[in-house]
């Protein structure tokens, strides 16, 4: 089976089955196999995209959520072909609510699955959240 990696500029390389690896160079690009493609790692803030700060919740989620339609297009899928979708989430009893009435706004009904799991921070303090998506790819 052949994959593909891709990044989050949406620049590809195609690999033949024999030297495929699952494992990638940054944490937010995304790797495809036959119709799915999966991204991981992408997370709510990154100082070098918005030095100003981590910001809210809220901001995080749209920072993410943007971050991820715009691979997806990159790689030739969209938010609507999303099907299963995990957000790892600092404080869920505080933050739950803020984000996801702004995941709301992004997937079209009906909805992706989701599932998430409570985290008590990442690598970039000031970090809220980290989402990962399956979506269906032709």
């Amino acid at each position: 089976m052949a994959a593909l990696a891709l990044g989050l500029g949406g620049a590809a390389s195609a690999q033949g089955a024999e030297d495929w690896s699952p494992k990638k160079g940054n944490a937010g690009g995304a790797i495809r196999s036959g119709h799915l493609l999966f991204l991981g790692g992408i997370g709510g803030w990154y100082p070098e995209k918005r030095p100003d700060g981590p910001g809210d919740v809220r901001r995080q989620t749209s920072d993410a959520l943007s971050t991820m339609k715009s691979s997806l297009e990159k790689a030739g899928s969209s938010m609507a072909n999303v099907l299963k979708v995990q957000v790892s989430l600092v404080d869920p009893e505080t933050n739950w609510e803020s984000m996801n009435e702004v995941y709301n706004t992004f997937f079209p009904e009906p909805r992706p699955v989701r599932s998430y799991v409570g985290a008590t921070g990442f690598r970039r303090k000031g970090q809220l959240l980290q989402i990962d998506c399956i979506a269906y790819v032709d």
